[in-house]
């Protein structure tokens, strides 16, 4: 059983923190296994079984508990303007539903904002549905109603082409939001879903911030300062999302550094940036990757020429990406990458707080605020 994110789509398709940031001190106080990990696009894997077998392996779970996180959204349908969107999303949710049903020892839906340190409490994986384009709810807004029932509870406006609200990030013409566009986002709003902004056109994103009335995110980006590329964000964008309350989450992805081979300190570099412009409050996680490591062997190769040809085909394939790309920031392809990652931050001069904050806690905030998972009892 293999559903990341990106199997996922391919299967569908056939207060500044100069403030903020503490002077250089020892590694976080607090025990990286006492915070609560969010990654905010993330991804389910199980290397260890049968691509058609929907229990997952002992020894996958083992892995994913010792991994430390504790609650991860999971992409739900597929992206671009081709037909039977609607239908591929149904089915989607439909398959994680079984997979959570088949596993449910260790995986449980996060449907309330209690059941993110629920999770963390019980040992368990959480989950929550998110989208990544719009193009399959187009003008039938009513269709957000319906996905917020059955556990949608993150909604991305646009991916990397145009849909009917607005440019995605490899537009030419990057001409920002259409009226739709407007109300998609006032839509969203007011099923108390999160807005989320990744992988829109420049302008797009600029617009959606500023239209905006609750927290937005963008769950996985880099910053733009650091490596001008079309997933990046430009920082007046990430501090115009910070000054609604919303969160900005570092994507551990090829598109942080030239080459398509960032290391794990470019990686810090991007996380640090970020809390510089937009504050400690609101800077998070969305790996756009698995829980588990990428295994780089033959068929990790062969499956990553075969996404490849796959997305550039269907033309939203953005710079970077090629047959031989693995969609990781390789020294942080471990179970352990986000002990890792809190430990590299506190020789940054980061405090556990901070950590914390950044692992999970914004996100959290964020949803509190928004209301994204106090309005799913019972549904």
């Amino acid at each position: 059983m293999r559903m990341t994110r990106r199997a996922a789509l391919a299967g569908a398709m056939a207060a500044p923190a100069a403030a903020a940031l503490a002077k250089p001190q020892a590694a976080p106080s607090k025990p990286y296994r006492a915070m609560l990990v969010v990654d905010g696009l993330g991804g389910l894997s199980d290397p260890y079984s049968p691509e058609e077998t929907l229990k997952l392996s002992p020894r996958a779970i083992a892995e994913m508990k010792a991994s430390g996180v504790s609650v991860i959204d999971v992409t739900v349908g597929t992206v671009g303007n081709a037909p039977g969107g609607w239908e591929a999303l149904l089915e989607s949710i439909a398959a994680y539903d079984k997979l959570i049903a088949a596993n449910a020892d260790f995986l449980m839906p996060v449907r309330s904002l209690a059941d993110f340190s629920l999770a963390k409490a019980r040992g368990r994986l959480g989950i929550y549905y998110g989208t990544q384009d719009t193009s399959m709810i187009g003008t039938q807004l009513e269709r957000l109603a319906e996905l917020k029932t059955k556990g949608v509870r993150q909604v991305q406006l646009t991916y990397n082409l145009r849909n009917l609200s607005g440019d995605g990030a490899l537009e030419p013409a990057n001409a920002g939001l259409s009226r739709l566009g407007l109300k998609t986002i006032a839509a969203i709003e007011a099923q108390a879903m999160v807005l989320d902004l990744s992988h829109g056109g420049a302008r797009t994103m600029a617009e959606a911030v500023a239209a905006a009335k609750n927290p937005p995110l963008i769950s996985h980006t880099g910053c733009r300062a650091l490596f001008d590329h079309p997933r990046n964000t430009a920082d007046e964008t990430m501090r115009a999302a910070a000054d609604k309350g919303g969160c900005v989450g570092i994507y551990f992805m090829p598109f942080l550094a030239p080459g398509s081979k960032p290391t794990g300190a470019q990686l810090i570099d991007h996380i640090v940036h970020a809390a510089n412009v937009c504050g400690e409050d609101h800077v998070s996680i969305g790996t756009d990757g698995a829980v588990l490591p990428i295994v780089i062997d033959d068929a990790a190769r062969a499956a990553a020429r075969a996404d490849w040809d796959a997305r550039s085909k269907a033309g939203y394939a953005a710079p970077g990406e090629g047959p031989d790309v693995f969609t990781i920031v390789a020294d942080y392809n471990s179970i352990d990458k986000f002990a890792r990652l809190a430990a590299a931050l506190g020789k940054r001069g980061w405090t556990s707080r901070q950590v914390e904050k950044l692992l999970g806690g914004n996100l959290v905030r964020l949803f509190a605020e928004v209301g994204g998972t106090e309005q799913c009892k019972g549904t």
